[in-house]
């Protein structure tokens, strides 16, 4: 039945698609879901998010930032429904990484423990650009029924005081185990899955870490924690999904779990196919899922595009060694 799915991209309802697959047939789950903030439902319309037409908030917001504390509720009852599943489909012993919304992720994490996985870590992708989200209060002053003295007194006041938006310097990624079967030895040899790699380096040589970077922040840091740095072709001029994640760092989490040359990797929310393209590079089965049709297409140009060259990376021995590589 599982091979009807393997190294396929399908397009459909995760919570639709998941029942199909057999339990105890899944390795690694990899995935970046959608976080139910504003307009970035499960639904995810590329064209809602990329436009400011839909806006639901202030004009100046970006997608994502409209603040609403249901968003964490329904956030966390649709993502127990998808880690029941997860939790269905692993192996025991089976990993399951997410990615989250730093302020989202005590909710991602509760559902998934709530599911009966196991937490197991939390790993931190670390970077020093991104875009401030907290807004001056003068947009709203300026809407005052009060005087130009007022209002200048209430700006002099207030300068540089913004609404509680710290500037967001990482991305969390939930690490969950399901319970492996027995002792891990007995685990890893009857369902090939369970322990971690440590022969997979980071930085200069060193020991896996849970903390992941893809830029150059300093040289201490660097030597620890630093992949790669992403060059410019990554998108291949082709790839507009609006939450790209790094394929070096979803290589080096299939790295760090992935023991059998079978072993299947799977996507329940692929977007543009980073999890398909890492496992592909590395010589793993893949599946994914996706609810959008375009998206879809963008994961299927490419794997597509791969070349046998970029195909051969199982044998390598440091990660900072990859080919070329794409971004989610």
């Amino acid at each position: 039945m599982m091979n009807d799915y393997l190294n396929r991209v399908i397009c459909g309802d995760a919570l639709e698609i998941l029942p199909k697959f057999d339990p105890k047939s899944i390795d690694i789950v990899l995935t970046d879901p959608p976080y139910f903030l504003d307009k970035m439902d499960n639904n995810w319309d590329h064209e809602k998010v990329s436009s400011n037409k839909y806006q639901h908030a202030v004009k100046s917001l970006p997608p994502g930032m409209k603040f609403d504390r249901e968003q964490g509720k329904r956030f966390y009852k649709w993502f127990h429904k998808v880690s029941l599943e997860v939790h269905r489909v692993l192996k025991p012993g089976g990993f399951f990484f997410s990615f989250s919304s730093p302020r989202l992720y005590h909710r991602m994490a509760c559902a998934v423990d709530d599911a009966g996985l196991l937490i197991k870590d939390c790993f931190i992708w670390l970077y020093t650009q991104n875009q401030v989200k907290a807004m001056s209060i003068n947009h709203f002053i300026d809407k005052m029924d009060a005087s130009d003295e007022l209002k200048n007194e209430l700006k002099e006041r207030f300068a540089g005081w913004k609404t509680p938006q710290i500037k967001s310097c990482f991305e969390p990624i939930l690490m969950a185990q399901k319970q492996p079967d027995g002792t891990f030895l007995n685990n890893m040899r009857k369902h090939k899955i369970g322990l971690l790699n440590t022969n997979i380096k980071i930085g200069k040589n060193m020991y896996p870490a849970n903390v992941m970077m893809i830029d150059n922040i300093d040289e201490a840091i660097d030597k620890y924690f630093l992949i790669g740095k992403p060059d410019k072709s990554e998108k291949k001029g082709f790839n507009h999904h609006r939450t790209v994640k790094p394929l070096k760092i979803c290589q080096y989490i299939i790295e760090l779990c992935a023991f059998s040359p079978e072993a299947i990797v799977l996507d329940p929310f692929a977007g543009s196919g980073t999890t398909l393209v890492a496992a592909k590079n590395l010589n793993k089965n893949f599946i994914g899922i996706d609810i959008n049709q375009e998206y879809v297409n963008l994961a299927e140009k490419r794997l597509g595009m791969l070349t046998d060259n970029e195909k051969t990376l199982s044998n390598r021995q440091d990660i900072n060694t990859v080919l070329p590589i794409f971004n989610r």
